[in-house]
């Protein structure tokens, strides 16, 4: 009689036990930099961008160099101190002259001037400030790193979507960081100090946006980039946000955009630091055989500047959409390209944008199936009718 055949058990996994199981946790386990040693690299890397925001030698050895640099630094120079100028007209002279005024006209002489010179001066000023400031910052590039930007986004339909979905979230950003801005300048006690902080990092990001645009980087690397080196790009900031701070809104907006291409030139030569934030132990300082350390958990590597920006960015889009309604989407994935703020625009996503590929159109002259079977029958007709004239 043969044996009845069972299974064999599976055999139990079997863990190295004693000082090999504790030497391989031990291995695993991540290792740390100290308090003091993680806030002293945080305190050097911000000197190093203190030090990039004071590089003007750099800025007068560009201008000096290249006819093109110079040519369009004079002309924002001369545009936004006529600009800076007729502020501090009104603010210092006109103003205090017609405070106490009892006639209509002396009362309201301000108003004029405002809407007949100033706001056209510095309407101008600024949107031939943002084409000067291209140039500069093209040919800087082109100077510095011996290439060409990044190709512009290619004249299919997915991408002017996409241009005009990422200019779009661009104009929303820069309303929003005001709007947070002002916000925080209003918080009792410590409102003030919150807001130059969080300007530092603002003027940071649009000193640098051009060199990330020229090397095509999405508006969610953009932001992860900054947040991941929030003391250096503090720093960097630190200059520019104390100049702009000393008067009322619009003169600081024509102080920043007279001294923006200069900090354009000095980001193109900036190295920002650290290169790996997960590990930004000196390459000197580490050896071949010692294990990856990361900073402290106690000094955060990357903080939420932009949290509330990008959180107001997509409500407002939000907003937009329901009061548009659904928009015409001719192509499938066009949809996800409508929305300003989506996952390939999150501050929390990756760098990586979903790719589209857009199916060929048929060609119109080419015949389809249901014209082929169409036209067969009027080709048999018209042979009969040739069989019949023939006879």
């Amino acid at each position: 009689m043969a044996s009845a055949h069972y299974p064999t058990r599976p055999q139990a996994l079997h863990f190295p036990s004693g000082p090999a199981a504790r030497l391989s946790s031990r291995q695993s386990y991540p290792t740390f930099l100290s308090v003091q040693d993680s806030f002293l690299l945080q305190l050097t890397w911000a000197w190093r961008g203190l030090y990039d925001a004071f590089r003007w030698n750099v800025v007068v050895g560009s201008i000096s160099s290249d006819a093109e640099i110079r040519a369009n630094v004079y002309k924002s120079v001369l545009l936004n101190s006529l600009s800076l100028l007729s502020i501090y007209v009104f603010d210092l002279l006109f103003q205090p002259l017609v405070k106490d005024q009892q006639q209509w006209f002396h009362r309201n002489i301000g108003w004029f001037y405002q809407i007949l010179w100033l706001l056209p001066v510095v309407g101008i000023s600024f949107y031939l400030n943002r084409t000067w400031c291209t140039v500069i910052a093209n040919r800087t590039y082109l100077l510095q790193h011996g290439g060409r930007p990044a190709p512009p986004q290619s004249a299919s339909y997915t991408g002017m979507l996409r241009s005009i979905a990422t200019s779009a979230y661009r104009v929303i950003m820069v309303f929003t960081s005001v709007v947070v801005s002002f916000g925080l300048g209003k918080i009792p006690l410590v409102g003030p100090t919150a807001e130059f902080i969080f300007l530092c990092w603002v003027d940071s990001y649009y000193c640098f946006e051009f060199i990330w645009a020229a090397r095509n980087m999405s508006i969610s690397s953009r932001i992860r980039h900054l947040e991941e080196r929030w003391a250096y790009y503090f720093a960097f900031g630190l200059p520019s946000a104390a100049l702009c701070t000393w008067g009322s809104g619009l003169a600081n907006a024509a102080a920043f955009a007279l001294v923006f291409p200069m900090y354009i030139i000095m980001a193109m030569h900036a190295r920002p630091v650290p290169t790996d934030p997960y590990n930004p132990m000196p390459p000197k300082r580490v050896q071949e055989n010692d294990a990856v350390r990361h900073p402290s958990p106690f000094v955060p590597i990357r903080l939420p500047i932009f949290a509330i920006v990008i959180w107001l960015n997509d409500a407002f889009v939000r907003v937009l959409n329901a009061i548009g309604g659904r928009p015409i989407v001719r192509h499938p994935a066009a949809a996800q390209l409508r929305r300003f703020s989506d996952a390939s625009e999150h501050a929390e996503d990756g760098i990586n944008s979903p790719r589209i590929e857009m199916q060929p159109l048929k060609n119109s002259s080419a015949p389809s199936a249901s014209s082929t079977k169409r036209a067969k029958p009027t080709s048999g007709r018209i042979k009969i009718g040739m069989q019949r004239k023939l006879d």
